[in-house]
């Protein structure tokens, strides 16, 4: 039997997304303690590696394989629904139980802490004759947080120290000009930032390099121009945009930036849907991948992430 000698003390919590890696996640840190493969995700998710699951579930790894490749099947094994139910009860339904990603050129299965104390839990307690006795032992020493405070301690990662640069430089612009928008108008920026919180969450580097409000905010200008959209909606206005001190852009703010009058919100919002996602976005974003600023497939993976997040879109 595998035993855990020893849990640390509790780390600080990050909340995590039971998203089952739309864009290209990648290995953050990885260890193996006791013949048990473990890692953290680049968004923070703590996993297992497929073989280390099955052997704190006391289970051949192909047992463990066989949950991956029988979780969509149209007729459900016990097995499956009884794993399923024990993860909505925690509020997860998830397309797969892993997240595939590489590292070093190899392809592995990451299995998040919250889906390894599901299996852990039904082996331990709902197997019938194939319950074992290792992962009931398991299961009492890592439910709850003591999965993923092991996981991070193991590996060296503090969840609550540990803020990713581009999130950090996110955080610093939205606070130097979350109020500097005039009255009644609306900024690239701010309107934006659903994408950019999608491009991070996805690995992108949103930086002083990589400023994806500006390359929008230069097409939605030519389209205004063109289109003659003053007329329609009212003049635009021009207001001072504020970088923080990371950035090189810092040395000549504050920067004069474009603000849309509100009532012209809805044409920005189907030019974005139906215009910006499908036919500017990926141009760009293609053009960081040959300068090696973003993995190679990161456009089509972020394209595809921000269409389904705006089901209208036009095809």
């Amino acid at each position: 039997m595998v035993k855990i000698n020893r849990l640390p003390a509790k780390q600080g919590k990050k909340e995590i997304s039971s998203g089952q890696g739309v864009l290209d996640l990648q290995v953050d840190k990885e260890t193996e303690i006791q013949g048990i493969g473990m890692g953290v995700l680049s968004d923070g998710t703590p996993f297992l590696h497929q073989r280390g699951l099955a052997t704190l579930c006391g289970v051949q790894n192909a047992h463990i394989g066989t949950i991956s490749s029988d979780w969509n099947d149209g007729v459900q094994k016990p097995r499956i629904t009884a794993i399923k139910d024990l993860l909505a009860r925690r509020g997860h339904e998830i397309d797969l139980p892993h997240i595939e990603c590489m590292r070093g050129g190899r392809s592995i299965y990451a299995y998040p802490d919250y889906v390894c104390l599901a299996i852990l839990e039904y082996y331990a307690f709902e197997a019938g004759l194939n319950v074992k006795d290792e992962a009931r032992d398991n299961f009492r020493l890592l439910a709850g947080q003591a999965l993923r405070d092991f996981i991070y301690t193991q590996v060296g990662y503090d969840p609550s120290a540990s803020v990713p640069a581009a999130w950090q430089q996110f955080h610093d612009r939205v606070s130097l000009n979350y109020d500097s928008v005039p009255a009644g108008h609306f900024s690239i920026f701010k309107e934006m930032a659903d994408i950019i919180v999608t491009l991070i969450r996805g690995g992108a580097s949103v930086g002083p390099s990589f400023v994806p409000d500006i390359s929008m905010g230069v097409h939605w200008g030519k389209y205004w121009a063109s289109e003659g959209l003053d007329s329609q909606f009212g003049q635009r206005r021009q207001y001072q945009h504020e970088y923080p001190e990371t950035f090189p852009q810092a040395a000549s703010n504050p920067q004069p930036a474009w603000a849309y009058p509100d009532a012209a919100l809805p044409e920005f919002r189907r030019w974005v849907r139906e215009v910006y996602i499908s036919e500017k976005l990926p141009n760009f974003l293609q053009k960081k991948e040959a300068q090696g600023e973003l993995p190679p497939s990161f456009a089509q993976l972020a394209v595809a992430a921000l269409k389904t997040r705006n089901p209208k879109q036009i095809q």
